[in-house]
C-alpha cells in the first residue's frame, strides 16, 4: 500500500508541466463553454432587455412550442437532410481522396496536391459566396453568359429553390472534403507498407489492397470523425446556408436551417427567446446522438468507440 502511495506520488510529480500545459485551455473551455451555460434560461423566458436575463418574465415552454407549431418541421429537415448528405460525401470523396493523393509517387507533387485540397477549406465563406455569386449572378454570371452563348434561357439563381440542395452539397464538398482528407492521408501514411509489399506478392489486385488493407486500417479514423460529425448533426454551417444563398428569402425553404433561424430570431424583435430555444433544442439532441452513436460503435468495437 504504502509503495503504492509513493508510486503515484511521483507519477503525480512526473505529470505536473503536462497538467500546468492543460490548465490554459480547461481555462478557456470553462469559461467559454461552462459558464454561459446559465444563459440556458432564457429559453424559458420572455427576454426584456431593460429587465435583464433574471428579472425577465417566465413563460415556461411557451416559445418551444411556439418553434415546433411554427418552424420545426422545415428547419429539422433541411438540417438533418444536408447534413447526412455531407456526412457520406465527406467521407466517400475524402477517402478516395486520399487514395489517389498517396498513390503518387512523386513527393513533390504529392505535397502540391494536398495544398490544393487543403486550401479551399482555409477561404473565408465570405469569399466562397462571392466566387458562387461570380458563377451564379442573373446578370453578369458565368453561368447563364454560358447558357445564353447556347441559346438557353437565363435561369434565376437566386429565386429558384430546387437548385440549391446540390449548389450547397458542391459548395460544402469543394470547402470541406479536405479537412477530412488529410486525416486520411495521416491515417494511410501510418499503414505498414510490408502490408502491401505482401499483398502485392500474393497476386493482389489494387482494389483488393484498398478492400483488404486500407480500409480496415482507416477504421478507427472513419468512427470517430462520423462519431464527432452525428454529433454536429443539429448543427448547420452557418456561413453555407446564410451567406451563399445571399440570405435569398426565396431560398428559405431549402436553405433554412436551425441556425440560420437562431440569426434570424435573434435580429427580429423579441425572438431572443425563441432563439435560445432552438439552441438548447440543438444541443440537447447532438448529445443524445453523441452518446447514443458511441454505444452503439461501443457494443460492436470497444476499441473504437470515444469514451
Amino acid at each position: 500500500m504504502v509503495k503504492n502511495t509513493e508510486q503515484f506520488r511521483k507519477d503525480l510529480v512526473r505529470s505536473l508541466p503536462l497538467y500546468f500545459m492543460l490548465l490554459p485551455g480547461l481555462i478557456y473551455i470553462f469559461i467559454n463553454n461552462y459558464i454561459p451555460m446559465a444563459g440556458i434560461v432564457v429559453a424559458f423566458k420572455k427576454y426584456s432587455a431593460q429587465l435583464g436575463i433574471w428579472g425577465s418574465k417566465w413563460v415556461g415552454f411557451s416559445n418551444f412550442t411556439y418553434l415546433f407549431r411554427n418552424d420545426a418541421s422545415i428547419l429539422i429537415r433541411n438540417t438533418l437532410l444536408y447534413n447526412t448528405a455531407f456526412i457520406f460525401l465527406d467521407l466517400f470523396f475524402g477517402i478516395l481522396i486520399a487514395i489517389i493523393v498517396t498513390d503518387v509517387f512523386s513527393k513533390k507533387a504529392r505535397k502540391v496536391y494536398q495544398s490544393a485540397i487543403l486550401l479551399p477549406f482555409l477561404v473565408s465563406i465570405v469569399i466562397v459566396s462571392y466566387i458562387v455569386y461570380a458563377f451564379l449572378s442573373t446578370e453578369n454570371g458565368m453561368v447563364n453568359s454560358v447558357l445564353t452563348m447556347l441559346g438557353k434561357e437565363e435561369i434565376q439563381w437566386y429565386a429558384t429553390p430546387g437548385y440549391w440542395p446540390f449548389i450547397l452539397c458542391f459548395v460544402h464538398l469543394w470547402k470541406g472534403v479536405g479537412y477530412g482528407c488529410m486525416i486520411y492521408i495521416a491515417g494511410i501514411s501510418g499503414i505498414d507498407p510490408a502490408l502491401y509489399e505482401a499483398a502485392r506478392l500474393d497476386g493482389a489486385s489494387k482494389w483488393k489492397q484498398i478492400r483488404f488493407i486500407t480500409l480496415p486500417e482507416l477504421i478507427p479514423s472513419i468512427t470517430t470523425l462520423l462519431l464527432l460529425n452525428v454529433g454536429h448533426i443539429f448543427n448547420s454551417d452557418f456561413g453555407l446556408f446564410y451567406q451563399v444563398p445571399q440570405n435569398s428569402g426565396a431560398l428559405y425553404s431549402v436553405t433554412n436551417t436551425i441556425d440560420t433561424y437562431v440569426y434570424r430570431a435573434l435580429i427580429s424583435a423579441g425572438g431572443i427567446g425563441r432563439s435560445s430555444a432552438a439552441s438548447v433544442f440543438q444541443s440537447l439532441v447532438g448529445f443524445i446522438l453523441v452518446v447514443l452513436s458511441n454505444f452503439i460503435v461501443s457494443r460492436i468495437d470497444k476499441d473504437n468507440a470515444i469514451f
